[in-house]
């Protein structure tokens, strides 16, 4: 393992990578009207382990247990799909998503999640009408 990080440029280099990954998932967010970072705090978000929230104004005029059951089906319907796995939001948190985008994930990784995230989310909000 501390040769793979040696590859990559040790500490700095891993940490670009984070910084990579966060900047995908970044722009994704900023151009998606349906989800949001859980943390507004922009200090305070976490590069790695990004937790989203949903924030379709039809959803959060749910109940809370129906807002958790939707973010679940994405979930589950990425799980189908082997596209991702264990990215539902902690069970404490706000309806939404958790996606690890840490030094072990790379860039292309994150962006090919992203179309499937929208495709779920499509997916769920067509079921939900």
């Amino acid at each position: 393992t501390l040769k793979w990080a040696e590859s990559l440029g040790g500490l700095s280099g891993l940490l670009a990578r984070v910084a990579d990954n966060n900047q995908a998932l970044n722009d994704w967010v900023a151009k998606t009207d349906w989800v949001a970072n859980l943390c507004q705090d922009e200090a305070n978000q976490s590069t790695t382990s990004v937790c989203l929230q949903i924030v379709d104004a039809e959803v959060l005029a749910m109940a809370p247990e129906a807002q958790s059951a939707l973010a679940k089906k994405i979930a589950s319907l990425l799980d189908a799909e082997a596209v991702a796995y264990d990215i539902g939001a902690y069970r404490d948190a706000p309806a939404g998503l958790r996606i690890w985008g840490g030094a072990t994930v790379e860039r292309a990784n994150i962006e090919a999640l992203l179309p499937w995230l929208d495709w779920a989310w499509d997916q769920v909000k067509a079921k939900a009408a």
